[in-house]
């Protein structure tokens, strides 16, 4: 199944007896809300996704990290509202790497949406290649979808798998015993967040013990395009992957490390997200938090 489309073929697919549904879900750490960007221009026909409380559920305690995963009604609700038909194609995108749109992404595959695609570039690939944007809301006539619910049904998790608190504590004493472990643990933060030289948000600074820096970064070009499969194969590599043991990124709080595990999936690892991320496993004080490289 596709994972990425040019500004290109959406246009042409948008023009289909089929389109595709789209989704934008813009939003920033500083800005989390980008409605009023979304109605200032947009893809036509594009719905605006509220990533903070569609994509999100800050109904739980604050140990469950920054950006819990939304439950199971509140993400069916939310599909229900941008109007997404079983069977149908679905296009994601933001405009800022893709980094939130990610997060859609990751949440819709995980509840059985087979075919999603990520806009390749974001909305600036849009803008570059001089396709048409319009303003105003969008609001689809709501549909009656049925997500899959990962806690009950069995779904497809490929590219969607997740572990909780107490499998990636067990991960970090196994290699940061240099123990074999059955993972690698990549930390997709900035450079200076790993090392715990600055950190603006969470209770502690540092990284969870045994993880090795990748930050997201990385994964795309200058045009916010993503590298080809055989450069981000090559950049986890260098950073201890391999194809015996799935990959498991962490962020922050979880909508980051989204693109990450979407870059290990285009380069054909095992792609597992860790959710709860480092404001998760910082707000648990029993839980050491190692500095420097």
């Amino acid at each position: 199944m596709q994972t990425l489309i040019t500004a290109d073929e959406l246009h042409s697919l948008l023009g289909s007896a089929e389109p595709p549904h789209v989704l934008d879900v813009r939003w920033r750490l500083d800005q989390p809300d980008g409605s009023a960007d979304h109605r200032a221009g947009h893809i036509p026909g594009a719905v605006y996704v509220d990533l903070d409380h569609e994509l999100s559920d800050h109904g739980r305690p604050a140990v469950a990290g920054r950006h819990p995963l939304p439950r199971h009604e509140t993400l069916q609700q939310a599909a229900r509202r941008w109007g997404l038909l079983p069977g149908r194609t679905v296009v994601v995108h933001d405009d800022l790497r893709n980094l939130a749109a990610a997060r859609a992404w990751w949440l819709l595959r995980r509840a059985g949406v087979r075919d999603v695609r990520v806009l390749d570039g974001a909305l600036e690939a849009w803008r570059r290649a001089g396709l048409p944007l319009e303003e105003g809301d969008v609001r689809p006539e709501p549909s009656t979808i049925r997500l899959q619910d990962p806690q009950r049904d069995v779904t497809d998790t490929a590219a969607a798998a997740a572990v909780d608190l107490e499998s990636v504590r067990d991960l970090s004493s196994r290699l940061s015993q240099g123990l074999p472990a059955d993972a690698v643990l990549l930390d997709v933060r900035a450079p200076e967040r790993f090392r715990g030289e600055h950190e603006p948000i969470d209770p502690r600074a540092g990284h969870i013990p045994g993880a090795r820096n990748l930050p997201t970064a990385g994964n795309v070009d200058a045009a916010g395009r993503f590298l080809t499969p055989q450069a981000l194969r090559e950049r986890l590599l260098a950073a201890g992957a391999d194809d015996h043991r799935p990959v498991v990124s962490y962020c922050g709080s979880g909508v980051n490390a989204a693109h990450a595990t979407l870059a290990a999936h285009l380069a054909g690892f095992d792609a597992v997200l860790y959710p709860g991320s480092f404001s998760q496993w910082s707000q648990h004080a029993e839980l050491e938090v190692a500095v420097g490289e």
